[in-house]
């Protein structure tokens, strides 16, 4: 069994603005993904067989979704500013129907259909533990951030990624990319 599940990936451009970005929350308590792997999930697919990784290849190269433009903005925090444990940042553009495309190719498979409304975001940093002391800080800098605008980036492929948990973090490895025309 590998653990997979479907993504668009960040244009590099953006790798240096994360790394900033993380930069300003680096006095509290939280995890951050390395900025080279950030990325927006379309679906987490668990533990897969191996053997049906082609039969899933081709269920996404059947993905009817035309490129679009997207753009990397906005910083929040899930589930609520209140009681944060996720960073992320922002991303407009055709993703909700890209999500709803990559639903229906799976549809055949089974897999758990997303309960949550989809939010096309990227996890910058996970929220380890946050003093009551240092959430006013934490809440400001997100405040500060909140209309940051990373850039545009073109969205034409979606990838099937293995991830592999590994005490420095996880190891991606893309084992399809599906290209959107």
């Amino acid at each position: 069994m590998i653990r997979t599940f479907i993504a668009v990936e960040l244009d590099p451009v953006f790798i240096e603005k994360i790394r900033d970005i993380q930069e300003k929350f680096e006095d509290f308590d939280l995890k951050f993904v390395k900025p080279e792997i950030v990325h927006i999930t379309l679906k987490f697919l668990g533990d897969v067989e191996e053997s049906s990784i082609p039969s899933l290849a081709s269920a996404l190269d059947s993905l009817l979704c035309e490129p679009f433009e997207a753009k990397i903005e906005g910083i929040g925090v899930f589930p609520k500013p209140a009681n944060p444990k996720v960073l992320w940042i922002g991303a407009s553009g055709a993703f909700g129907a890209l999500h709803d495309e990559v639903e229906k190719v799976l549809k055949p498979f089974n897999f758990e259909k997303d309960d949550r409304e989809f939010t096309a975001h990227a996890t910058l940093a996970r929220v380890k533990f946050l003093k009551k002391s240092q959430k006013g800080a934490f809440l400001d800098a997100l405040r500060d951030l909140k209309d940051i605008t990373l850039g545009s980036m073109r969205v034409n492929k979606v990838l099937l990624k293995k991830s592999t948990l590994t005490p420095e973090g996880p190891l991606y490895e893309t084992l399809h990319t599906a290209y959107l025309d």
